[in-house]
């Protein structure tokens, strides 16, 4: 098998399950070049490379491809372009949106929200264990982890945090679809899928218009009503109205469906490997949780690769292959959080690994800018799950799998449970050792050989 057919078979849902092997035939080339001129990374040491070489550029205009299409799509739409996100442009640009995103969303800038978060994030997560008991909370009971829990749960908080009305989901959800959709390397060339993400990130862009105009001017203490008051420092310029919109959809849609993955692929890993599962339920680990998601992070992220969001702005040489300027990239970040040459026993879930050093969040400047909730969300979801139900066990395995090959998930994940049981009245405390909010590698360049601490 060549690596390029690998790579097909990865993209090919009958592999969803399973791509593991695909990655490891992958690695064999660490970089590799398809038929349509782009690139695919796939080993730890060079991702973490390219995501820390200012050369590599996250702003898709710069593509030659693209950058001639623009005037066709402004005409066929016959509406403006949404302007870049933030996990769309390079610095001073990124920088800037960066800054005023994070000013309202957590830490470093607001590290009491995302603290003050954590008894509503239980609150929600117990209601949601307390309706798969029933009208007793006896008997075998079957319930799906994705529709029933997993799925509304960051829902929930997402709209929440930017201030977005619950009932709106159903209005939401296609925009946010076709947006997930739009990163799908299998569903057309790059120029289409990018066309399609503009138009989604417009439709989504519309609705925040829509909801902001019914607010008639009333802000409250939601992400939202904290950009609109442009909170700069000093000189910098506050973000414009287009630019709110066009991140506000981007957060509505990063806010959810990586943490559906995530807490989806988790509870499957967990019943998989019961002894995991038995430990976290006895709650005699404080840090335990914190532990079973970072490694989850790494052995089953809900992330699997950044799929030619990533440009050339020059000539890069790494790992022996010269990739030209102007070449979209994919970095396949499972693979490389599987890379036998930088973790050992790469292949086996251990959450006691003493160093694990993943790439579920990415790295860089575009470390995942959702992670400080992310990691509560996921913690506190898994640990309950593990502590309330009774018996659980899996209907089918492996269950059947979302479409998309990037944002990997189980579409339904059916579990067969002897009724639950109470739940704590004490919401956890984040633990003491949480890892870093930001990237630790935060300056261009190879990394070194020796792991963070």
């Amino acid at each position: 098998m060549t690596e390029t057919s690998a790579w097909q078979q990865i993209l090919d849902h009958s592999h969803r399950a399973d791509p593991y092997p695909l990655y490891a035939e992958l690695r064999k080339t660490p970089v590799i070049r398809l038929e349509d001129g782009s690139y695919v990374v796939s080993t730890y040491r060079e991702i973490v490379a390219l995501l820390h070489d200012p050369r590599l550029s996250s702003d898709m205009r710069n593509v030659p491809e693209l950058a001639a299409d623009a005037p066709a799509q402004a005409a066929e739409e016959g509406t403006p372009t949404p302007p870049p996100t933030v996990i769309q442009t390079d610095p001073p640009e990124h920088d800037r949106l960066r800054r005023l995103l994070t000013r309202n969303f957590g830490p470093p800038h607001r590290p009491d929200r995302i603290d003050s978060m954590i008894p509503h994030l239980f609150e929600i997560v117990t209601n949601e264990i307390d309706g798969f008991a029933g009208t007793d909370g006896s008997g075998t009971t079957r319930v799906d982890i994705v529709d029933d829990f997993a799925y509304p749960f960051p829902v929930t908080v997402i709209c929440q945090l930017l201030g977005v009305p619950r009932e709106d989901e159903p209005r939401f959800q296609a925009m946010s679809d076709a947006v997930v959709q739009s990163a799908d390397p299998t569903t057309g060339g790059i120029a289409e899928r990018q066309r399609r993400r503009a138009r989604a990130i417009a439709d989504l862009g519309q609705y925040f218009a829509q909801l902001l105009d019914a607010r008639h001017g009333q802000r409250g203490d939601d992400l939202l009503s904290g950009l609109l008051g442009g909170d700069g420092d000093g000189d910098e310029e506050p973000m414009s109205p287009e630019e709110i919109l066009s991140n506000a959809a981007l957060l509505l849609v990063a806010g959810h469906e990586t943490t559906v993955n995530l807490i989806t692929n988790g509870m499957l890993t967990l019943l998989r490997h019961p002894e995991v599962l038995d430990r976290l339920r006895r709650r005699d680990e404080p840090d335990l949780a914190a532990r079973v998601v970072e490694e989850l992070l790494r052995y089953e992220p809900p992330v699997q690769f950044l799929s030619n969001n990533r440009n050339t702005l020059d000539d890069i040489e790494i790992a022996g292959t010269t990739i030209p300027k102007g070449s979209p990239v994919t970095l396949v970040l499972a693979a490389g959080s599987r890379d036998p040459d930088f973790i050992p026993d790469p292949d086996r879930f251990d959450p006691d690994r003493e160093h694990n050093e993943h790439l579920g969040f990415g790295g860089g400047i575009h470390y995942c800018f959702g992670a400080p909730l992310a990691r509560p969300e996921a913690q506190i979801a898994l640990t309950e799950l593990a502590h309330r139900l009774k018996n659980p066990r899996l209907v089918a395995d492996p269950p059947p799998y979302r479409a998309s090959p990037s944002l990997r998930g189980p579409r339904h994940l059916l579990v067969e449970i002897d009724g639950v049981s109470p739940a704590h009245h004490d919401p956890p405390h984040p633990p003491a050792h949480m890892p870093p909010y930001v990237d630790s590698w935060s300056s261009p360049g190879t990394p070194t050989d020796s792991p963070r601490p």
